[in-house]
């Protein structure tokens, strides 16, 4: 399993992913999810993958060569030339298509499902940044501001912080603050997701980027955000009322009368009938 998040805000865009793959307990091994595409100064795309490492493998080597036909007789498109991010996804579902043409049927021979998911974003120079989720049949769909973020992979222990915390105005530092939360929640909670971390940090018109970096188990700052997060998260619970049972005072009773949904009705015996 594995877990990647990308977030797209008005100030730029952050993308992390982990790297472990497990194809059993007792084989578990690193594998890169992320790839960067750049040409300083025309273009900058990063690209993260989640499902059947074969088939990632195989659509990201692909990727690099897949052409579209230009409708208006142009040149064919690739990522290097596409005009728009939107073309770009477009080469991106096509590779993915050209992989499962390859090999969709041999896979399901063998009982391997086809799965891939990706995460697609980046900025071409002429248009604003772009962030797409890209599925096993190609078809892709993009973030708005509703949705600043995508998750691909073992997501659902990560998202309650994006939910609450990521916004199109949120500052750069404070989400790449937040999407490090989330793959803490995740490495606590899933073992199936595990270091080193890729992490890059793109401000917005830079169509370029150096903040990247490899998180392992020595990244003092990802020790300090894992203790902390931790110690907060107690305090917090720690801080909350206990639920009260009985008559002892409390501004906020769990127990109330003429509630508009009574208790749960108990059943004391055969005759009685749920309804």
């Amino acid at each position: 399993m594995t877990y990647c998040v990308a977030v797209k805000l008005n100030a730029g865009m952050v993308f992390l992913s982990d790297s472990r793959t497990n194809a059993g307990l007792d084989q578990i091994s690193t594998f890169r999810k992320m790839i960067v595409y750049e040409k300083p100064g025309d273009r900058f795309m990063c690209l993260l993958s989640a499902g059947n490492l074969s088939v990632s493998q195989s659509v990201r080597e692909i990727l690099q060569v897949e052409q579209l036909q230009d409708v208006d007789g142009g040149e064919p498109i690739t990522i290097w030339n596409a005009r728009s991010m939107f073309d770009a996804a477009r080469v991106l579902g096509a590779a993915v298509r050209h992989v499962y043409e390859r090999d969709g049927e041999s896979l399901q021979r063998a009982g391997v499902e086809f799965n891939v998911s990706m995460i697609f974003g980046g900025q071409i120079q002429g248009e604003g940044m772009r962030l797409f989720q890209i599925y096993s049949a190609g078809n892709f769909i993009e973030a708005t501001s509703e949705t600043p973020f995508f998750q691909v992979g073992e997501s659902k222990y990560g998202k309650p912080v994006l939910d609450r915390v990521i916004a199109p105005e949120t500052p750069l530092d404070e989400a790449a603050k937040c999407v490090l939360v989330s793959m803490d929640s995740t490495l606590k909670s899933n073992l199936s997701v595990g270091l080193p971390l890729d992490l890059v940090v793109y401000e917005a018109n830079q169509l370029q980027s150096d903040k990247i970096t490899c998180i392992d188990n020595d990244n003092p700052y990802f020790r300090m955000l894992h203790n902390t997060w931790g110690q907060k998260l107690r305090e917090v619970f720690d801080s909350i009322e206990d639920p009260t049972w009985d008559d002892a005072h409390t501004d906020v009773p769990l127990l109330t009368k003429g509630a508009r949904n009574q208790p749960l009705k108990k059943i004391s015996n055969a005759r009685e009938k749920l309804i």
